[in-house]
């Protein structure tokens, strides 16, 4: 093989198994319990040794922190809409709606069972985006209150109601949640 043909081949191998290792990993959580994800039966379900995957991922936990990692990382856009409210309610309805997928919240509910790094997984960029709303309107010289506050504020029961309510957020929810954050600060 050439080093052009090399080239042209978009993440070649280690991007397709990555990639069939996270489809198998939000397949069975969406069919069944955590406890019927293994190694050997992700591995199985995904069309690879399970050696392949205990070499990329060590265990299971790992291995959901990459696929959560993966799944809530640059999904939802940070809309610039010119003012801090208008962003942080167009920003938390998109996050509620993806809060609301089944499959995301099968793999986010997983994750944070997982271990101490799955919450971090699945909130990371969340928090990223939150800042950068945050950061954006300082900049523009708004009044602003600290990254801590926000995420307390709006991602706290948003995350909540997702994961142990058991219940989508209604956009209008997700809204009065910025309203009451906004009247505070």
């Amino acid at each position: 093989m050439t080093q052009a043909t090399a080239q042209a081949r978009p993440g070649g191998r280690s991007a397709r198994v990555r990639a069939a290792v996270h489809r198998a990993v939000g397949e069975m959580l969406a069919e069944g319990p955590i406890e019927a994800v293994t190694i050997p039966a992700i591995a199985a379900r995904a069309g690879v040794h399970p050696t392949t995957v205990y070499r990329r991922w060590g265990s299971v936990a790992q291995l959901l922190n990459d696929a959560a990692t993966s799944r809530f990382s640059g999904d939802v856009v940070v809309p610039d809409s010119g003012s801090l409210a208008g962003d942080l309610e167009r920003w938390m309805v998109d996050v509620a709606t993806d809060l609301a997928d089944p499959d995301a919240l099968a793999l986010m509910r997983a994750t944070i069972g997982s271990g101490p790094e799955g919450g971090s997984a699945c909130t990371a960029d969340r928090q990223a985006q939150l800042g950068a709303i945050i950061e954006r309107e300082r900049a523009r010289g708004g009044k602003v209150p600290s990254v801590e506050r926000a995420i307390d504020a709006l991602l706290g029961p948003l995350y909540y109601r997702a994961i142990f309510g058991g219940q989508p957020a209604p956009s209008e929810w997700a809204r009065g949640l910025v309203a009451a954050f906004l009247a505070a600060i």
